[in-house]
């Protein structure tokens, strides 16, 4: 059933009708489905969630209904032979520049990961965490960043600078 709200608001005697935009519905596995195949035509079911491919990286999209949770994981590498520096750094970035991503580790695999309450997960919300996905899969090693701006007050943006300062001062001699 769709239902769409009026909004009547009088202004100087007249009355002003103004539609009101209709909430999403609650995310369900099949309502992920669709978007998820919207976004990559050769994605794959995969027992509870889907395999599909963004932006040349394999992205499993796996949903639990009873827990109202979803996931979505790259594997970046090995966790074997992180070094206390990398694990530092991945740290620094979950605080401030990858956003709603998250690097974690499980099985003996670095994973980029967003995480979130499946049925409160809006089209927009899923896209965004997907690219943030990415983006920290792609960035690792590099400028640990999901892509959007950073929530700042940690030690990325430092660091980022850092790296820029490098590059100036390699650049001053040609």
């Amino acid at each position: 059933m769709i239902r769409l709200a009026i909004f009547v608001i009088f202004l100087a005697g007249s009355v002003v009708a103004q539609e009101a935009a209709e909430p999403e519905p609650p995310m369900t596995y099949e309502r992920l489905g669709k978007i998820v195949f919207a976004l990559d035509p050769d994605a794959q079911p995969l027992g509870p969630g889907f395999q599909m491919t963004v932006s040349d990286r394999s992205v499993l999209v796996v949903t639990d209904i009873n827990a109202d949770r979803m996931r979505a994981m790259i594997a970046i590498r090995s966790a074997e032979g992180l070094s206390p520096a990398d694990l530092q750094r991945m740290m620094q970035a979950n605080f401030d520049s990858t956003l709603d991503a998250r690097y974690a580790l499980a099985n003996g695999t670095l994973w980029a990961a967003f995480i979130h309450p499946l049925s409160r997960l809006n089209k927009e919300q899923l896209i965004s965490g997907l690219a943030q996905t990415v983006n920290i899969a792609n960035t690792y090693g590099t400028l640990y960043t999901g892509g959007a701006a950073e929530f700042g007050g940690g030690d990325s943006q430092d660091l980022q600078r850092a790296l820029i300062e490098e590059l100036l001062k390699k650049g001053e001699e040609i």
